[in-house]
């Protein structure tokens, strides 16, 4: 085994590292959607991942998420909220105006 294909290797870790690591995240966002819903009565519809950025704030590099989800108040209107993490933590979740029933 040569230079070149032991950085081949590395690499090739580390896109599979990474793509773990976004699979994980999102399992993770679906799961805390699924209970935020729950605790404010809404039915979740539907999780999409809008983008996902490297970032490195807080001095370590992790993923920057934003997920849009589709969600229902009353069984007939559907809304789009959005969630943006950094790793696995929550920064902000957003809902538009929606109808109480």
């Amino acid at each position: 085994m040569n230079l070149f294909d032991l950085c081949v290797l590395l690499v090739i870790s580390f896109v599979a590292f990474q793509f773990w690591r976004i699979r994980s995240i999102s399992e993770m966002t679906k799961r805390y959607l699924a209970t935020y819903c729950d605790q404010q009565h809404l039915q979740l519809i539907s999780v999409a991942r809008k983008k996902s950025t490297l970032s490195f704030g807080s001095g370590k590099m992790d993923w920057r998420s934003t997920y849009y989800f589709e969600f229902s108040s009353n069984g007939e209107d559907a809304y789009t909220g959005e969630v943006e993490l950094i790793g696995n933590k929550i920064i902000r979740t957003e809902l538009p105006a929606y109808k109480i029933s």
